[in-house]
């Protein structure tokens, strides 16, 4: 039929080549249009009409997310850390996007005139094809993108529960606890060195009513560690005796026998598990989750959201060929930020103690959503590289909410168990079970609120009551009006220069302790 014969039965005549690739190009950003040209109006304005209520309808509740009492952005990462939400969305995606590309097709095939010459039928499909490609490639990104959410949280954090905690349910996600206590690892390990060391280690215990979080730093070098009875390793290394290794060795001495000295063989990591159930004992807590990160992937998770501000008031010597962070406001990359927390050149374990604290800060204090969202490729690599927990899936949203109370409404207070607070060597664990209770809750526990522990070993009892009446009696008024930190170390300087360097056995304000 030609374009007459088009005319004469009331239908509209095909446009020429140029106009019909305009019309093709409109259908882009408006489908349908091309449809109502031809004259075929039905489907036209089902088209047109299906994709304007969607416009609405997100419209509709981006702006009932800003509305509510929840930050948006927070609600969308909580839904985007989903599997039922990022598989839902990864199918409207696709759905979508296929039905678009078929009307942008269908658009130059009805509109197309009849007859061309070979030459302009080439361009009209490699124009077809570029429009095509402008609705395909942004899809296929946000495709790509929810795979790459969706793998890694498959993979970090499991299944969608653990079988010995109570089902999740979503009103009261804590189960009515006072406070969420996770456990936070800083895994040492290279290809040069035997096993695993967790250097680092932290509680983070959070009121989940307003954010409040008390950091306990636990040293790497703890000795005279004690087991819950009847476990595993209780029963491997009895009293009097006892554990004559580190802190930091428990990870290892679990994970060379995982069937033997584990509390639950079947966790993803028995040893992080193991390690946490420890230290809970030891400190009279009741540690829910852990989060254990390698150090050397740390590098990666800042790399990822593009470095951290530091203000740095004394010169800190870093690695092997004699580099230095600088004193001012520097912007640390990947690399000098894991150098900032595991420096001990003219300092010591505590003072680095004190800095991991202190880029525990900084990081929930400038990592925004944002930032999150637009690094998620990059952020979700280095995670699933480098990071271990044993929060379940089902979890994560409300983890996400309670980060972003901590960062804005919470107050950040540190308590490090280091000297001259704790004595290292031979600590007096009633004593560090009473200053956690007293920096979590303000009020000293009971007697029989704390969990037992094995006696000391034969001759060591008054030693520790000794040093503990020691460490009691720092920093009073002897005279002469010296600090505890003077006291403790015989120096000149009233205050360590260690940024976050805790002294006293008050946990402090992170605002205070870190510039």
């Amino acid at each position: 039929m030609t374009a007459e014969d088009e005319q004469r039965d009331g239908a509209p005549a095909r446009p020429s080549t140029r106009r019909a690739l305009l019309w093709t190009a409109a259908s882009v950003p408006l489908p349908g249009v091309a449809h109502l040209r031809m004259g075929r109006r039905l489907a036209g304005w089902v088209i047109l009409g299906t994709y304007l209520l969607g416009i609405v309808a997100l419209a509709a509740w981006a702006i009932s997310l800003g509305s509510g009492d929840d930050d948006a952005l927070t609600v969308v990462a909580g839904m985007a850390v989903q599997s039922r939400w990022l598989l839902g969305a990864m199918a409207a995606v696709f759905a979508v996007t296929v039905l678009w590309l078929a009307v942008i097709v269908h658009s130059w095939v009805i509109t197309r005139p009849g007859g061309s010459a070979i030459g302009r039928r080439v361009v009209g499909a490699a124009v077809v094809l570029v429009l095509c490609l402008m609705v395909a490639v942004p899809s296929a990104l946000a495709l790509h993108g929810g795979y790459t959410a969706y793998t890694t949280i498959s993979d970090v954090f499991g299944g969608p529960d653990r079988p010995d905690m109570p089902p999740h349910d979503a009103a009261d996600p804590w189960n009515g606890a006072e406070r969420v206590n996770v456990m936070l690892i800083g895994a040492d390990s290279a290809e040069d060195r035997y096993g695993v060391r967790t250097d680092s280690m932290m509680v983070a215990s959070i009121d989940p009513a307003t954010g409040d979080t008390v950091l306990i730093g636990l040293p790497r070098n703890l000795e005279n560690i004690q087991f819950p009875e009847g476990s595993p390793l209780a029963e491997r290394y009895p009293a009097p005796y006892g554990f004559d290794d580190l802190l930091n060795e428990v990870y290892q001495t679990v994970a060379e026998e995982p069937g033997e000295l584990a509390f639950n063989p079947t966790a993803p990591d028995p040893s992080a598990d193991a390690l946490k159930q420890v230290i809970g004992h030891n400190l009279g807590l009741e540690i829910e989750y852990y989060a254990m990160v390698d150090m050397m992937g740390f590098r990666d998770l800042i790399d990822a959201v593009g470095g951290i501000e530091v203000m740095i008031e004394e010169p800190i010597p870093y690695g092997v060929h004699g580099g230095v962070l600088e004193p001012g406001l520097q912007r640390l990359d990947g690399h000098e930020a894991l150098w900032y927390g595991r420096s001990r050149v003219a300092s010591d374990d505590y003072g680095r103690m004190g800095r991991q604290g202190c880029l525990i800060k900084y990081v929930a204090d400038q990592v925004e959503p944002t930032t999150l969202l637009t690094s998620y490729r990059e952020l979700a690599g280095a995670t699933a590289r480098t990071l271990t927990t044993d929060i379940p899936q089902t979890k994560v949203p409300a983890f996400i909410e309670l980060a972003d109370m901590v960062a804005d409404e919470g107050s950040m207070d540190a308590l490090q168990l280091s000297p001259p607070q704790v004595n290292t060597g031979n600590p007096d664990w009633d004593v560090v079970r009473s200053l956690v209770s007293v920096a979590i809750t303000g009020e000293e526990p009971s007697s029989d609120e704390l969990p037992e522990s094995p006696e000391a070993s034969d001759g060591t009892e008054g030693e520790v009551e000794s040093e503990t009446e020691a460490e009691q009696s720092a920093g009073e008024d002897t005279g002469d009006d010296r600090t505890e930190w003077q006291e403790y170390t015989g120096l000149e300087e009233p205050e360590p220069a260690d940024p976050g360097r805790q002294v006293g056995s008050d946990p402090m304000d992170l605002n205070t302790l870190c510039p």
